[in-house]
């Protein structure tokens, strides 16, 4: 059985999204992050960096004491390995994966995220910062579309590549007019028809509608310091 400590948001979505596609136990344990579940010592000792999802195997490879694994990347890369599923065992095959998934980790995650916080929770609108997020999300977009012009999906064959980038592209018309990418509008239905992404989208999707986005909420989610992290770890 593997906990998946989770909330419903583009990170979170990827582990459910893998464990759909594997058809493994999983038991959700929600963190809801507007209210500060990230903070509590317990997730803490899974997850240091405060940030949501993170797992906890109960049956790791080998045997042994359960495992736990922050960071949806990390995530995902651990279970690809320890199912063998939807990561290529042979070199070129599987860097091929690697790369996409950090280029998800490290660029559209992030920059998605920056574009989405100025677009919708600034409580200034920045034009600046407004104008710098979506421009570079623009240009993401740009190198999805070229790299999906001769092939289905983004290493090849479907991977977690592709589960990691679906759910930050999937409310893009928050960031950018689709229409204007039709590679990468065709790679969007067609992850999204998969009945296990369906599923995993779909795990927990009234959380959130049930808890307005307040001044405690933003607080938490946009007001952190390394202060924060020491009260949160206090005894």
């Amino acid at each position: 059985m593997i906990d998946l400590h989770y909330w419903p948001t583009p990170n979170g979505h990827k582990v459910s999204i893998m464990l759909e596609e594997l058809g493994v136990p999983y038991k959700v344990i929600p963190v809801n992050i507007g209210r500060g579940d990230q903070f509590k010592p317990e997730f803490l000792a899974i997850s240091p960096n405060n940030r949501m999802p993170a797992i906890v195997d109960h049956e790791p490879v080998g045997g042994g004491a359960p495992i736990s694994i922050f960071e949806s990347g990390a995530i995902l890369l651990y279970l690809a390995e320890k199912t063998g599923k939807f990561l290529p065992q042979e070199t070129r095959a599987k860097y091929e994966v690697v790369q996409w998934l950090m280029w998800q980790m490290g660029g559209l995650g992030p920059m998605s995220g920056q574009a989405g916080h100025f677009l919708n929770y600034a409580p200034e609108k920045i034009q600046y910062g407004i104008d710098r997020y979506t421009k570079e999300v623009n240009r993401l977009y740009g190198v999805m579309d070229k790299r999906l012009a001769d092939r289905e999906y983004l290493a090849g064959e479907y991977s977690i590549a592709d589960m990691a980038s679906w759910p930050w592209v999937r409310p893009s018309a928050f960031q950018q007019d689709i229409e204007q990418f039709p590679h990468l509008k065709r790679w969007l239905e067609a992850v999204g028809a998969r009945p296990a992404v369906q599923r995993g989208k779909d795990v927990g999707k009234d959380w959130r509608n049930n808890q307005p986005m307040d001044d405690e909420a933003k607080k938490l989610l946009f007001g952190q310091t390394a202060q924060s992290v020491k009260e949160a770890v206090k005894p």
